[in-house]
């Protein structure tokens, strides 16, 4: 059977796993989920995901439904070599907590801030406190990039790729100061020379407008 995610491309953990796919070689069947459309809460998909979270992994009835669970379990499946999560212990470490830096950081304020527009009535530009927040993902992205070119350092692995559609998308909501950040605008501009990073530039676009939605409602 086909590996199935179901997903979006709006979505910066589902862009990830369409990244990781395509950087290791897999074939992906592709079901999406319209989030306007409230596919999410469906019937059908809480019974995959009571979380009603994107994306969803079914490999054959084993259902994984967070992408940096989903991301490492590409890689420890189906992937030829372990250069994107290595196997050595300390560099495994190193990848996993920016996993988590990502998960509970980055991505985590992004979301914070689209549901209080969404959901929250929220109106007018972003609070001082949300600013920071993620003012403060920038400001610790450019001190590790400021040692290293990738990440966890001179390859790119799972948390290059996990993050870089978070902050990407982070940059349309608080664009990144170039002169306080430099690092991280470099950091951006090295992984549009990757091969795979048409996804997540399609996925931008999508946001862009989805963003400028949300803040208009």
């Amino acid at each position: 059977m086909p590996l199935i995610v179901h997903g979006a491309d709006v979505s910066p953990p589902c862009r990830a796993v369409y990244i990781v796919a395509q950087a290791i070689g897999i074939s992906l069947e592709r079901k999406d989920i319209s989030l306007a459309n409230q596919d999410h809460l469906r019937p059908e998909y809480l019974k995959i995901n009571p979380l009603h979270t994107i994306p969803t992994l079914d490999d054959n009835g084993v259902i994984i439904p967070d992408s940096h669970a989903i991301i490492t379990y590409l890689i420890g499946k189906y992937g030829k070599d372990d250069a994107l999560y290595p196997k050595d212990l300390v560099k495994r470490a190193a990848v996993d907590s920016k996993l988590y830096f990502d998960a509970t950081c980055a991505f985590n304020i992004l979301k914070i801030c689209f549901r209080a527009y969404l959901y929250h009535g929220q109106k007018g530009p972003l609070t001082e406190l949300q600013r920071q927040q993620i003012l403060d993902v920038y400001d610790y992205l450019n001190t590790v990039l400021e040692k290293q070119k990738w990440v966890t350092g001179d390859a790119v692995t799972l948390a290059d790729i996990s993050l870089l559609p978070t902050v990407t998308s982070l940059d349309l909501m608080l664009p990144i100061d170039d002169n306080k950040n430099p690092h991280v605008r470099r950091w951006i501009k090295d992984a549009e020379s990757l091969p795979y990073f048409s996804i997540n530039k399609r996925g931008l676009d999508e946001f862009k407008d989805s963003w400028k939605w949300v803040t208009s409602l």
